[in-house]
C-alpha cells in the first residue's frame, strides 16, 4: 500500500489527533523514506497547526501536512549560464542511473537549443564508457572519451578543450562512483574539481548529484558524502515510477539544504521532468 492510500487509510475515520493517531501517522511517514530527524520536526508542526486550526477531517489534514512538507522543498532550474561555456559535472554511486539521466539531460537541453557535449569521465568502468558512447551516437552527440584506466581529470580537460573549439554551450561530465574507496573518490573529485575551476567561470560550473529514488535513506547518506567531497549544486531524482516513494527529497533538502532539478520517470530520453514542488506534493501524499 503507497504512502497516498495509507493516509486514506489512517484518515478514514475523523482525525482525533492524539498520541496513538500521531504514532501511526509517523510509522507512515517513516515508510515513506522521510528520515526519524525529519519526520520528528514535521510531527512537531504538524500538531501545532492541528491545534492552532482545529484541522479534524481528513482533507484539512492533508492540506495541512502538504504546507509543512512544501516548507522543505528546494527546487532549482539548473539553467546553463548563458553566453560560455557551461560543464555539469554528474555525481553519483554506480548504479543510480547517473549515465542515463546524462543522456536525458543531454536530449533536454538539445531540445531548448543548447549545444552538448558528453565526457566520459568515469574512467574506471569500461562499461561506463561504452554506455556514454552508445547514447552519444543515438543522439547524435559528440562523446570525448579515453581507454579506460585512463585519468578522469585529463578526460574533462580533453573535454573543456573540444567543447571550446566546438563553440558548445555545455559539457555534461560523468565521473565514477565507488563509495567502498572514499578517500580515492574523494582525491579523484578534487583533482577534477581543480581543473574545471581552472578554466571555467564559477556560475558556468555547476555539480549535479543523482540518487536513486528506491534506495530510500541510503539516498540521504550519498548526497552527504558527496556533499563533502567535492560539493553538490543541485540533486536529480532518477527512477521515479510508481514504486518508488520518494520521501527521501524531503530529507536532503531540510537536513542538507540542496535544491532537486529534475525528476527521472523511465528509461527513454524524454522521460525527464523539472521537478516541480507541488505536483511531487501531490503525487507523495494521493499516490495509491
Amino acid at each position: 500500500m503507497g504512502f497516498g492510500a495509507r493516509l486514506r487509510e489512517l484518515f478514514r475515520l475523523p482525525v482525533r489527533g492524539d498520541e496513538e493517531f500521531f504514532a501511526s501517522l509517523e510509522d507512515v511517514l517513516l515508510e515513506a523514506d522521510i528520515g526519524p530527524a525529519v519526520t520528528d520536526e514535521l510531527l512537531t508542526g504538524l500538531k501545532e497547526k492541528v491545534r492552532r486550526e482545529g484541522v479534524r477531517d481528513h482533507d484539512g489534514f492533508v492540506a495541512a501536512l502538504k504546507r509543512i512538507l512544501a516548507g522543505s522543498l528546494r527546487t532549482d532550474p539548473l539553467e546553463p549560464m548563458p553566453g560560455t561555456l557551461n560543464l555539469f559535472l554528474v555525481l553519483g554511486v554506480n548504479g543510480v542511473g547517473k549515465t542515463t539521466t546524462i543522456a536525458k539531460l543531454a536530449a533536454h537541453y538539445r531540445r531548448a537549443g543548447r549545444t552538448v557535449l558528453l565526457a566520459a569521465g568515469d574512467t574506471f568502468r569500461a562499461a561506463a564508457i561504452d554506455q556514454l558512447v552508445l547514447w552519444g551516437e543515438r543522439l547524435a552527440v559528440p562523446v570525448v572519451r579515453q581507454e579506460p584506466g585512463a585519468d578522469p581529470g585529463a578526460v574533462i580537460f580533453d573535454a573543456i578543450s573540444s567543447a571550446q573549439a566546438r563553440g558548445a554551450d555545455l559539457v555534461l561530465a560523468d565521473t565514477a562512483g565507488r563509495l567502498h574507496n572514499k578517500a580515492h573518490l574523494v582525491k579523484e573529485l578534487a583533482k577534477i574539481d581543480k581543473i574545471v575551476r581552472a578554466r571555467l567561470t564559477p556560475q558556468a560550473y555547476r555539480k549535479v548529484l543523482i540518487i536513486d529514488a528506491t534506495t530510500g535513506q541510503n539516498a540521504l547518506r550519498q548526497a552527504e558524502v558527496f556533499r563533502e567531497a567535492v560539493g553538490v549544486d543541485s540533486v536529480i531524482l532518477a527512477k521515479y515510477d510508481s514504486t518508488a516513494k520518494g520521501g527521501v527529497v524531503v530529507s536532503i533538502c531540510r537536513e542538507l539544504a540542496l535544491p532537486f532539478s529534475f525528476v527521472g520517470t523511465g528509461e527513454q530520453p524524454g522521460d525527464l521532468e523539472p521537478f516541480d514542488a507541488e505536483r511531487f506534493l501531490d503525487g507523495l501524499v494521493v499516490r495509491e
